[in-house]
């Protein structure tokens, strides 16, 4: 009879609820922003998902609008009590609202991403200088490794030629958390950090930024080809507030005579009636999401034309 090594695993639920907020994406977080909302399976629940949503309305008050499993991350180290730890995750988005709960709160996710947002000639700047960063690192590394190094850098960075690909979220901070870039590579626990006095944006515990850069890689992947952005939007909206909500979930500029061509062929919104009218600027009219066609879009797919960052 062989003998197996076996050990017990925990299976923790995490959330990654992200709404527009006044300043772009937010993403809700426990504990000043260190955390996400998260809590363990347990056996009242009837289902994953049922058990992620009593999580987070029991620990922020907030219920769930979209919501779609994200990863199931299983390489968490055991623990003491000998019990592997196991994430799922979950996309969740809502529409904006302030929450009462206390030690909960809404933080835009370039707070702790600021190299994401390439609409910022500072983000640009400073994204420079993390590849200057990591390219000073590869150097440091064994020469049989430093080629497939240098093309990864290229790939996720943008650099020699090759194009800021705006959903590889969660590369990018594997990467710079392999070359000890980021706080969680030093110290896991939460706390000011010398990387996020520099710059490398907010720490957050365990690995609760990398499951956030996997939510922001795969909703800026799914923008593309899913009507998910109007999950975000509020009932009536113009065609320039749904623009700059694609452009701040994308981090990146698109063209503006492009995207309202395709978002009018798509037939996906329709006038609502009245208009509003911008500080300084003519009256735009409001449009509503045509949420009937919800299904048949999903079924279809429904471009956006975002574009690649420079």
């Amino acid at each position: 009879m062989i003998e197996e090594n076996v050990s017990l695993v925990r299976a923790e639920l995490i959330a990654v609820l992200v709404a527009l907020g006044p300043e772009g994406p937010e993403v809700l977080t426990l504990k000043d922003g260190c955390m996400l909302p998260s809590g363990p399976l347990q056996t009242q629940h009837r289902s994953l998902q049922r058990g992620m949503r009593d999580w987070v309305e029991r620990q922020t008050g907030v219920r769930p609008g979209h919501i779609e499993q994200l990863y199931t991350f299983a390489d968490r180290l055991i623990s003491d009590d000998g019990m592997r730890g196991v994430a799922v995750s979950y996309l969740a988005l809502t529409p904006y609202a302030s929450v009462g709960a206390e030690d909960v709160g809404w933080h835009r996710w370039y707070e702790y991403f600021p190299w994401e947002e390439r609409r910022s000639p500072a983000a640009v700047r400073y994204a420079d200088h993390l590849r200057d960063a990591l390219r000073e690192w590869i150097g440091t590394q064994p020469p049989a490794r430093q080629s497939l190094l240098l093309h990864r850098l290229a790939l996720t960075f943008g650099a020699e030629d090759h194009e800021w690909q705006d959903e590889l979220v969660l590369q990018r901070y594997e990467f710079l958390y392999e070359a000890g870039l980021v706080a969680e590579a030093i110290e896991k626990k939460c706390g000011v950090s010398d990387q996020e006095e520099a710059g490398a944006g907010r720490r957050m515990a365990d690995d609760h930024r990398r499951i956030l850069a996997t939510a922001m890689g795969r909703l800026r992947a799914k923008i593309r080809y899913r009507p998910v952005i109007y999950e975000m939007m509020p009932e009536l909206f113009t065609l320039g507030e749904l623009q700059d909500a694609v452009e701040h979930v994308a981090g990146c500029l698109v063209h503006k005579q492009n995207f309202r061509r395709q978002v009018v062929q798509q037939a996906l919104i329709e006038e609502a009636g009245g208009e509003r009218r911008s500080a300084g600027g003519r009256p735009a009219r409001l449009y509503r999401f045509r949420r009937s066609l919800m299904l048949d879009a999903q079924i279809a797919g429904s471009k956006l034309p975002v574009v690649r960052g420079r």
